[in-house]
């Protein structure tokens, strides 16, 4: 008979899977993205509600890899403030690649946030400066965090953390969680997102994601030398953010092509194909050389080899572990 391991979230995070582990594995399939080893279609989702989300998101990983997946994944922003429930919430399924048969279930929750964070580490690894040394955050819920603990990973000269949220109330329970995590680093609490923005080497935006976006960012808030990534689509960037700077990068071309050409995102101004000057898969690769001088811009929508890869980890830990149910199919 076969059978298939269920994770549940608790399950996960008791396997002690570090950002490094993780920004390992999004690193790879990058790589094998970027040599033309890896399935990914663009994401095709449905929209129950105004600014939500319930996308699906398939991969095969080729190569020494060989692992399939696919994330049944749901974006509601009303969710934290208005029912006390994560913002992304989903299923993980891997698949044995040699008879199809589905191995493990598992949350998606857990692989959803640190992959997350891992990307834009990585991004960092690639296009900012060596030298980078303060860091702007726009957004403080989970995904603000976990952002901050990767990018302590990649930006090894890291000295002050600059803050914003809309919701004042954000930054007190941000700094409770990640002071005592970092107690090194320089934390300001700022006012404005100008303030926010000014003299910083990175500045990332983990905005809610809105079908009619807010823009709250604007270039002449800016350095001139400046990585700006984007973890909320087209939300809180001005769109001369991305087009009137030295590069602009995604996680992968083809998603963002297909979801501005089928959807609402990525309108108004936003990056079409030329002014694309690489995906991450390529720079990673080789492919295209890194930019670290100049505004460059970085966005990253979430691709699924990034979920493929980190799932394959938390499966290969728990198997190792022995956690989680085995269940019949």
């Amino acid at each position: 008979m076969a059978e298939a391991l269920w994770l549940s979230q608790d399950n996960v995070q008791s396997l002690g899977i570090t950002m490094g582990e993780v920004m390992a594995g999004v690193e790879e399939g990058w790589r094998l993205k970027g040599e033309g080893l890896v399935e990914l279609p663009a994401k095709p989702g449905v929209h129950p509600r105004r600014d939500c989300y319930i996308h699906a998101m398939p991969c095969w990983i080729g190569g020494d890899i060989d692992a399939a997946g696919l994330k049944w994944v749901a974006g509601y922003p009303d969710n934290p403030a208005q029912r006390g429930l994560p913002y992304n919430t989903g299923l993980f399924i891997l698949n044995d690649c040699e008879t199809g048969l589905v191995k493990a279930v598992m949350d998606a929750n857990w692989i959803t946030t640190w992959r997350t964070g891992a990307a834009s580490a990585i991004g960092a690894r690639y296009l900012a400066s060596p030298e980078a040394s303060v860091l702007a955050l726009i957004g403080l819920g989970t995904q603000g965090r976990i952002n901050l603990r990767a990018l302590v990973e990649a930006l090894p000269n890291l000295k002050e953390v600059r803050l914003y949220d809309l919701f004042p109330a954000q930054v007190g329970s941000f700094l409770a969680e990640m002071e005592p995590l970092f107690p090194a680093l320089a934390y300001r609490t700022c006012s404005s997102v100008e303030e926010v923005c000014a003299e910083a080497d990175v500045v990332i935006t983990c905005t809610p994601i809105l079908a009619e976006p807010k823009r709250i960012v604007r270039s002449s808030w800016l350095k001139e030398d400046v990585l700006c990534i984007a973890v909320d689509y087209d939300s809180a960037f001005d769109a001369d953010v991305m087009t009137g700077g030295e590069i602009f990068v995604c996680d992968d071309r083809n998603q963002y092509l297909w979801t501005q050409d089928h959807g609402v995102y990525f309108q108004a101004g936003y990056p079409r194909e030329k002014e694309i000057y690489a995906d991450m898969g390529e720079i990673v690769a080789g492919r295209k050389a890194p930019v670290r001088r100049g505004r460059r811009a970085a966005l990253f929508m979430g691709i699924a080899s990034h979920d493929v890869m980190t799932a394959r980890t938390i499966y290969a830990r728990a198997r190792q572990a022995g956690v989680g149910t085995v269940v019949p199919l």
